[in-house]
């Protein structure tokens, strides 16, 4: 029985997914949900341009969000939207350690298998560094 779930979220067909996932185990043990979608700040840039590129992000990020708040609603579920800014694995990670939840859902992105091993993914790095359950969903 989970008490406090996190999600990751990107729009991605796979984030969808664990979006439902994450939804449906929540209503079942009338869990918190915690949603969150991550905004990359720009590699190269100067203050100016990363700021713009940031607020940008933040926008698009929290309108991905908007279209989820009617579901979590309609199915009972209290759900807290954030948009974070900095490397999706580690915001996470961050995230689920400051609400201390017992479970993260993400999101595969269904690389292959030779691309997931040399690129890694974000689901990997959660799995790998969260210490805690995290599940992923494809």
């Amino acid at each position: 029985m989970y008490r406090r779930i996190l999600i990751g979220y990107d729009g991605s067909e796979a984030s969808r997914k664990a979006f439902a996932m994450a939804c449906d185990l929540a209503a079942k043990d009338d869990a918190e949900l915690f949603v969150l979608s991550v905004a990359r700040p720009p590699e190269v840039g100067d203050d100016v341009e990363t700021e713009a590129v940031i607020e940008n992000s933040r926008q698009y990020h929290r309108e991905l969000l908007a279209e989820l708040k009617h579901a979590a609603a309609e199915k009972g579920i209290k759900a807290s939207f954030e948009v974070g800014v900095g490397h999706p694995a580690e915001q996470i990670i961050y995230d689920a350690d400051r609400h201390g939840v017992d479970l993260i859902v993400v999101g595969d992105r269904g690389r292959s298998k030779f691309a997931r091993l040399l690129l890694g993914s974000v689901s990997k790095q959660v799995v790998q560094y969260a210490g805690r359950a995290v599940l992923v969903v494809r």
